[in-house]
């Protein structure tokens, strides 16, 4: 995830040859006017899998609003937020804007427009709002749910005469496992790629829900965060020694999450891969390779006997509105229409995109899904997601380090505490 920087005019020019990318042609228009038209910027409507769910939401939206324009610009996800970041400054930004739920929209609420007045007969049957809001403010409403389900491949626990329907509930029983596995089948234990950084924030919240103690959890939610504690501390040293015992796939450092980690786990070479809910390393693509009744899901396996393990999830993608827009009223019913339950269903249907509407029905999607949407219901909030985008950056740059060697896991903890203090 990329912090919030300073542009150089050099990008603010370069902006309207590379803000064509993805779905829209030639470069984004500027912000809706007096002619009845809204721009939204996303990363997910130029993919073939959001293509029904896009078309949903603009019918859905046309209703209300038959003379208005809908444009969407499709930007590479690996820009977005420096693309966006260009164009607010430059002035040039969309209406309408989808954002990660956690320290990517917290950091720029000042360039959005408080949505609380206009989504409230949505609060009751959406979920995920929490991670859109800041200061009591929602900035975006939930499309999605994005949590990291503890995955594991029940065809390789039933080659190494493990029962697949009881997977590991302790940690020490889950390394156990993992050398059955490897000796029976050559399958290493975790896929892990680290290459963004980004395998750490998985690891973080799915072992960390674990490994916290309930009040730790909340208070770490909350912004009392302890880096001193023996606990999160448990964290970082696992995390470093979970790859030098050799559970970890080859060359995390120089794998990438985004998809080759994942491709690593649904091919059979790992056993287990913490991934995601929605809607990529998830659930249905697993299932294309390993069929829906070999992907299993299993609660985190118990690291402190105090902790509460859970599944850790929260809003997973939103659309918001600019606080630049000439009519917040309009571009606030376009984010509805983009969350309405015709369009969510599609995007489940077509994606596997956990929906932020909890009552669209996933009996016919396999025991992984139904399972996940089933711990929902008690699941807390990822721990990462809590942290700032500069931390989270800093993070992932630490745990290469950790994982090469080059740093201890006390001088990690002295640096992030400095930082989130920051």
């Amino acid at each position: 995830m990329k912090q919030r920087t300073l542009f150089s005019a050099a990008l603010v020019a370069a902006l309207a040859l590379t803000a064509g990318c993805g779905s829209a042609a030639g470069p984004a228009a500027p912000t809706g006017d007096a002619s009845g038209k809204l721009v939204v910027w996303d990363w997910k409507s130029g993919d073939a899998k959001a293509a029904s769910y896009v078309a949903k939401a603009k019918a859905e939206f046309a209703k209300q609003h038959p003379g208005v324009t809908v444009e969407f610009v499709a930007q590479p996800y690996d820009q977005y937020y420096t693309l966006l970041g260009a164009a607010i400054q430059a002035k040039s930004g969309p209406d309408v804007m989808l954002f990660n739920g956690g320290g990517q929209i917290r950091d720029r609420v000042g360039d959005l427009a408080p949505l609380d007045s206009y989504v409230a007969d949505d609060r009751s049957r959406l979920s995920g709002w929490d991670a859109f809001t800041k200061d009591g403010k929602v900035y975006a409403e939930p499309v999605t749910l994005q949590g990291h389900p503890f995955y594991y491949d029940k065809s390789l626990y039933e080659k190494a005469g493990l029962n697949p329907q009881a997977p590991p509930r302790t940690w020490d029983e889950f390394v156990r496992d993992c050398g059955t596995i490897a000796a029976k089948t050559g399958a290493k234990c975790l896929a892990l790629g680290n290459k963004e950084g980004a395998g750490i924030q998985f690891f973080l919240s799915a072992v960390g829900s674990a490994t916290l103690t309930p009040q730790e959890a909340t208070d770490w939610i909350a912004g009392k965060r302890d880096w001193t504690s023996p606990d999160v501390k448990r964290v970082f040293e696992l995390w470093k020694q979970v790859n030098d015992t050799g559970l970890n796939t080859d060359g995390p450092n120089s794998t990438a999450m985004f998809n080759d980690a994942f491709a690593l786990f649904q091919s059979g070479k790992a056993a287990n891969v913490i991934g995601l809910m929605s809607d990529v390393g998830h659930w249905k693509d697993f299932a294309e390779f390993l069929g829906a009744d070999k992907v299993g899901v299993m609660t985190t396996p118990v690291v402190n006997p105090a902790a509460t393990p859970s599944l850790p999830y929260d809003g997973g993608i939103g659309y918001a509105v600019a606080k630049s827009t000439k009519d917040p009223k309009l571009a606030a019913d376009l984010v509805r229409s983009l969350s309405s339950t015709d369009a969510l269903k599609s995007f489940y249907a077509d994606s596997g995109a956990i929906a932020a509407d909890t009552s669209i029905d996933v009996s016919a999607g396999g025991p992984a899904v139904a399972t996940i949407v089933s711990e929902v219901k008690t699941g807390k909030p990822a721990l990462h997601v809590a942290l700032s985008s500069k931390t989270l950056d800093l993070m992932g740059r630490l745990s290469q380090q950790l994982l090469s060697g080059s740093i201890g896991v006390d001088e990690v903890l002295q640096q992030l505490a400095a930082s989130d203090k920051g």
